[in-house]
């Protein structure tokens, strides 16, 4: 996969508007009832960074970010403020935020994940961007500062020696959205004091 291990721009980010979207048949019966099946296991996130731009030098910024990424050639990073962390946004991540395994005094690799939890049911998010200096992990609720170590590209945490049988593993960290651009061109208006804007500029979330 083409991909640039760069993050867009946070003063831009902040104001973008989207998030995740679902893909969901729906059949209507002759009764009026109907019937709903998933066609994604996983959701997928779209974003409109174009919200965010406020000065022209901000348009700038981007036009340059689309044109070193080749339009829609290249993958990126994205934080998507409202939710970048292994726990809520407002709260600092903690090293037992997210249980991403369980020792069997065999496997040493672990991916990093995310659940999302309500009224009984939940979703698992694989985590692939990690953000460098934020992966904390633990073991049975222990911080471990040391013997392992994390692949920030893939949000691949590896051990030096593979956590014991019945082990809880956690992780606590911050991550990036991988996305590209999701058009080849960019629509500039200048107003008459140069200011300019862009009409949108969306991003789409990648999925291998």
């Amino acid at each position: 996969m083409a991909f640039h291990e760069v993050r867009f721009p946070d003063n831009i980010s902040r104001g973008a508007r989207g998030g995740p979207e679902r893909r969901t048949q729906i059949v209507e019966l002759a009764s009026g009832d109907e019937e709903r099946n998933a066609s994604w296991a996983n959701s997928r996130r779209r974003y409109d960074v174009s919200y965010g731009i406020r000065r022209a030098d901000d348009l700038a910024a981007v036009v340059a970010f689309f044109e070193a990424r080749n339009g829609r050639l290249y993958g990126f990073r994205f934080k998507d403020w409202a939710d970048h962390r292994s726990f809520i946004p407002s709260r600092t991540p903690s090293p037992t935020d997210q249980q991403i395994g369980t020792g069997d005094g065999v496997t040493t690799n672990f991916q990093l994940v995310k659940r999302y939890a309500s009224g009984g049911q939940s979703w698992t998010r694989a985590i692939t961007k990690a953000v460098a200096g934020t992966v904390q992990i633990a073991l049975n609720g222990v911080p471990q500062p040391v013997g392992w170590s994390v692949d920030h590209q893939t949000g691949l945490v590896s051990f030096d020696t593979a956590p014991t049988t019945g082990v809880a593993i956690t992780a606590g960290f911050e991550f990036d959205v991988p996305v590209r651009f999701d058009s080849d061109a960019l629509d500039v208006t200048l107003d008459i004091e140069r200011l300019g804007s862009i009409t949108s500029i969306p991003l789409l979330e990648i999925r291998r």
